[in-house]
């Protein structure tokens, strides 16, 4: 008698499949954003800080 529990299962397999593109695009829109975040704390902190305008006293 075989085994229920090897059998294949299309629609486990096609559900798995669903879940990890999904998994995998949030996985690239996450790693993306990391990265966006990471070059704009180095640029912020190799860059020196702006000199503040002066301002004109009003009359």
């Amino acid at each position: 008698m075989k085994n229920p529990w090897v059998k294949k299962n299309p629609f486990l397999s096609m559900w798995l499949s669903g879940a990890n593109a999904i998994v995998g695009a949030t996985r690239g829109r996450a790693t993306a954003q990391a990265k966006r975040q990471a070059s704009t704390l180095w640029s912020a902190a190799l860059t020196p800080p702006r000199k503040p305008k002066k301002r004109r006293a009003r009359r």
